[in-house]
């Protein structure tokens, strides 16, 4: 039977102060250690191809996660670098009544490591079929901030 799966240790400080509620799925606060700013755009539930990955708010929260860890992948990062997650829902019950397989899913992609974040309820995203979308930050220790390897961008809204 195998054990745990090892998870690297986050190299910001994850800061959790007396005196506020205790954090279930998030941190009050997280302390950036030095390194490269990563903003990710927001993702939702789409896959390669642009579709949606399924009708169901959890269907498309696991694409979404999955793209977050792509996108970051892309920058140098993983997820025990984020620092902040937006994540924007068009229907915050249904989030809410799905709470205990959204934790699991979140913890398939990003482990045990809970940036700061927060849950907004939204009339629409971009795509008014989508449900959900999110939007991170993260500090990828080292690295110079202007990494030549850094510079492919694809097409632009002046595109």
């Amino acid at each position: 039977m195998a054990g745990p799966v090892s998870e690297p240790p986050s190299p910001h400080g994850i800061l959790n102060p007396e005196g506020l509620p205790p954090p279930k799925g998030f941190a009050h606060a997280v302390v950036a250690a030095p390194g490269r700013m990563v903003y990710l755009g927001g993702q939702a539930g789409h896959k390669g191809d642009g579709t949606l990955a399924g009708e169901s708010l959890l269907d498309q929260f696991d694409q979404a996660c999955r793209s977050v860890v792509q996108a970051l992948a892309a920058a140098g990062g993983s997820p025990e670098h984020l620092v902040s997650m937006q994540i924007f829902v068009t229907d915050p019950e249904d989030y809410r009544s799905n709470l205990r397989e959204i934790g699991h899913v979140y913890r398939e992609h990003f482990g045990h490591h809970y940036p700061a974040m927060g849950l907004f309820g939204v009339t629409e995203l971009f795509d008014p079929t989508a449900k959900g979308e999110l939007m991170c930050v993260a500090v990828v220790p080292g690295g110079a901030a202007s990494d030549p390897e850094m510079h492919l961008a694809g097409p632009t809204l002046a595109d």
